[in-house]
């Protein structure tokens, strides 16, 4: 296994979250791409996990804290981190060989080479998806709370700051006689880009009778 930066050669597995067996992430459009190429001039970092036979099986993504949903000074922020998890599909089970460690070992050498003073990332304080148990294990700790979500950080300098989860700034507005739903599309969430491309399906069988909100995290 090794720890490798992302290249144009692995840009379409990347693009699928490492699923490019899946038809279901062939549902989600373009939008994680057209998300890469503009935050890549921004400071997304991507690097990957490879297997002896080179392999995607894991992947980790990071950015200045500033083009996150977090608030905070001189941290990065992890957007994800993912190692595939499928049996029998794709690469097969990866997880549970010291790949997501040696990931985000990688970033935070990564971030503290150019400046940094701490990374924070994201996790449901439930076991499921990406629990923030699984940063905790590696002296993460937490910064703020939203609900389920939370906020973990890990500081590198004495002066670093905790970040906090930025405030919604908009509510939904109400329209007399209609339906009003409001779609989340982060762009880096594969997932997410699913879950909006259905919902933008759904909405348009009921025309006028539902108004749709884009809201980008």
């Amino acid at each position: 296994m090794k720890i490798v930066d992302l290249t144009e050669k692995h840009h379409k597995t990347y693009f699928c979250c490492l699923e490019d067996w899946s038809d279901e992430m062939k549902e989600a459009g373009d939008h994680k791409q057209k998300w890469f190429e503009k935050m890549k001039d921004e400071g997304l970092r991507v690097k990957l996990a490879l297997d002896e036979k080179e392999n995607v099986c894991g992947m980790i993504q990071y950015a200045p804290i500033e083009y996150s949903p977090a608030a905070g000074k001189d941290l990065y922020f992890i957007f994800c981190i993912w190692v595939h998890g499928y049996k029998g599909k794709g690469v097969g089970n990866m997880q549970k060989k010291g790949m997501g460690k040696a990931l985000i070992q990688a970033a935070e050498m990564d971030v503290k080479q150019i400046g940094a003073k701490g990374i924070a990332a994201w996790g449901l304080s439930q076991p499921f998806w990406i629990p923030s148990a699984f940063y905790k294990n590696f002296g993460y700790e937490l910064a703020d709370a939203m609900g389920i979500q939370e906020l973990v950080w890990k500081p590198f300098t004495k002066d670093a700051h905790p970040p906090k989860w930025r405030k919604p700034e908009k509510k939904p507005i109400k329209i007399s006689g209609k339906v009003t739903i409001t779609a989340f599309i982060s762009g880096w969430c594969t997932t997410y880009n699913v879950g909006f491309e259905n919902f933008r399906k759904a909405a348009a069988e009921f025309d006028d009778k539902v108004e749709s909100k884009l809201s980008k995290l």
